[in-house]
């Protein structure tokens, strides 16, 4: 098959290139940076330079694939962060009509079933429904858990602080997903072409803050880690001191307050909560620590 994939060889993406080229397939990989065409070549796959914002380029990239893997970045450059990830779905949603692509795969997030509430998720909300009007594609939503990488972001506050925390309690239960996990499922749903426009839930663990202190911090060697609980405001000045812009700092602390409120699983825990990937917390933790 002939397969395009969005999002370069970032966390997901060199795991399904890699895969994918091992399965005898022809795998194009989108990226926007020429720095990335030499590794994008040596993994055996071709290299499309340019940007998912750009139509003509998307069309032209597209024109004669059998699948697409769809990765909209998130245009976190800190104002109308929604609106400019939506016009970057738009794009690609126009390319896959013009060049009637059979089928796509196309990364979305856990609390995308609703369209305010969920922070930064409010983009692929749409984005999902874009797709959804697409005539003779048959598309497959990857609904993704948190990223364990994620993680890495709580590194100066392990550090500076000696805590991590967030805005909602030690004791719920978080479905966290692996980029591995996210690749192996991307490959099985690339090749093959149910009918329609479904949806698909990646989540390799579901556990607690309290898990995140325990497990990682006994991996960097800090057993006593503490996952502090913060205030929705105290997440917001936590977030201006790192010098997060305030409008990507409101939409984090929204999403927050999504998962404390249980909103954003809901749908997720109607389906049964499956966990299909393999990758557990304790397996990250090892890599956490090994980049710490």
């Amino acid at each position: 098959m002939k397969i395009t994939i969005s999002g370069s060889l970032g966390n997901i993406g060199r795991y399904l290139t890699e895969k994918l080229v091992a399965g005898g397939h022809d795998v194009t990989v989108i990226s926007s940076s020429t720095d990335r065409q030499a590794a994008i070549e040596a993994t055996g796959a071709k290299a499309a330079i340019g940007s998912v914002a750009d139509i003509a380029f998307l069309k032209t990239v597209l024109t004669g694939a059998d699948a697409l893997f769809a990765m909209t970045p998130p245009k976190m450059g800190g104002s109308n962060v929604i609106q400019n990830t939506i016009d970057a779905g738009k794009a690609f949603a126009e390319a896959i009509s013009a060049t009637h692509v059979p089928r796509v795969v196309m990364l979305s997030s856990i609390g995308a079933d609703h369209a305010t509430g969920n922070g930064p998720i409010a983009s692929l909300h749409h984005i999902e429904d874009l797709y959804r009007q697409l005539e003779g594609t048959s598309v497959t939503f990857l609904r993704a858990g948190l990223f364990y990488t994620n993680f890495y972001n709580d590194v100066p506050l392990i550090k500076g602080m000696g805590i991590i925390g967030g805005n909602y309690p030690d004791t719920l239960g978080l479905p966290l997903v692996h980029p591995a996990d996210i690749a192996a499922a991307a490959a099985e749903e690339l090749v093959h072409s149910p009918a329609g426009k479904n949806i698909r839930y990646v989540i390799s663990d579901i556990r607690t803050p309290a898990d995140f202190s325990k497990v990682l911090g006994a991996a960097i060697g800090k057993p006593e880690l503490p996952w502090v609980e913060f205030t929705d405001e105290q997440s917001l000045q936590g977030m201006s001191q790192a010098g997060i812009p305030e409008e990507i700092a409101h939409l984090f602390a929204e999403m927050g307050a999504g998962f404390r409120s249980g909103k954003l699983f809901a749908d997720y825990i109607k389906t049964g909560s499956p966990v299909t990937g393999s990758i557990k917390l304790e397996s990250f933790a090892k890599e956490f620590a090994a980049n710490f």
